[in-house]
């Protein structure tokens, strides 16, 4: 098995007009594993997606996908991935055995028991219509229509997003199982961190077009600390503290949360005297928005409302 990255960008940059959607992005994704790329809404994430997928031309930088340039990506190449975006397109008036017979057309490897096996585990009937399904059945059937030409890369583009709660675990438990094979290499935008966390090996986490952290899962999750510190009375403000990201002070405890807590930074801590101090580990949704969120002190929505006239 090549040692090669499944994907590749070196300084891919993306303007519409003027605006920046993405800025000097550098990635690899290593063969073999999941991958999740996380960002807020508008983050650039579909349209770093579609410029490594060559649907979109780059600015500056290059991008290759299973060693090939993203701008000449072969049929052959095209083969071997499986994309699937959030929208679920798929044409209305075929039935869902119609949907899987045309598709199939286009993929000498297109395996029907794969395809057999994901439509049954949605509850899909081969003859119904594909306008009559919920938006759950036709999230099913388009992950069928990606799964069975048995992709080498599969990149799904928030594919979760607005399935209900049992459509959704259906679509991660799909992903799981295709990811028992260890030259199966998965890449995936989400919006549900639970999903995040319970498959992904690595995750890239884009702030405003910039990549602000690309490591394992575990590494991001164990850099993002928080610290209750106990005070008898009111606590103090906090100094100025490297890796500080934000802290809230109630009438007897201060919370602040660290990317990369140090023991330099537990020293400033406790030079403020606290009573007690300790430190709490935090879930990847719970570090993932304290990276993301608005640094310095934050006082609570309802404290807000109290003191406004």
């Amino acid at each position: 098995m090549s040692d090669q990255p499944v994907i590749q960008a070196r300084g891919l940059t993306k303007y519409f007009g003027s605006k920046c959607a993405l800025r000097d992005l550098h990635l690899e994704v290593p063969r073999g594993c999941v991958f999740a790329f996380l960002g807020r809404n508008g983050s650039g994430k579909s349209t770093t997606i579609r410029l490594l997928l060559g649907l979109l031309a780059q600015d500056r930088g290059d991008a290759s996908v299973l060693g090939c340039d993203s701008r000449h990506l072969t049929p052959g190449h095209r083969a071997r991935i499986g994309y699937l975006t959030e929208e679920h397109q798929v044409y209305g008036w075929m039935s869902v055995r119609e949907a899987g017979e045309f598709q199939a057309s286009f993929y000498p490897r297109w395996n029907e028991k794969i395809f057999r096996g994901v439509i049954g585990h949605f509850g899909l009937k081969p003859e119904a219509k594909v306008r009559h399904l919920s938006r759950g059945m036709r999230a099913g059937l388009c992950l069928a229509l990606t799964l069975a030409p048995d992709p080498e890369l599969l990149i799904l583009d928030d594919p979760a997003l607005g399935l209900d709660p049992v459509a959704r675990r259906s679509l991660v438990e799909s992903m799981i199982y295709l990811t028992r094979r260890s030259d199966r290499t998965i890449f995936f935008s989400s919006h549900h961190l639970g999903d995040v966390e319970r498959v992904a090996d690595y995750l890239a986490v884009l702030d405003y077009s910039v990549l602000r952290a690309c490591c394992p899962l575990e590494s991001f999750r164990g850099s993002v600390r928080e610290v209750l510190l106990h005070f008898e009375g009111a606590p103090p403000k906090l100094p100025p503290i490297p890796g500080l990201l934000q802290s809230f002070r109630t009438e007897n405890t201060l919370r602040a949360t660290f990317a990369h807590y140090t023991p330099d930074a537990e020293r400033a801590l406790r030079s403020l005297n606290p009573s007690a101090l300790e430190a709490i580990p935090m879930g990847l949704e719970d570090a993932f928005i304290s990276y993301l969120g608005e640094r310095g002190e934050k006082t609570f929505i309802l404290s807000e409302l109290e003191t406004t006239p």
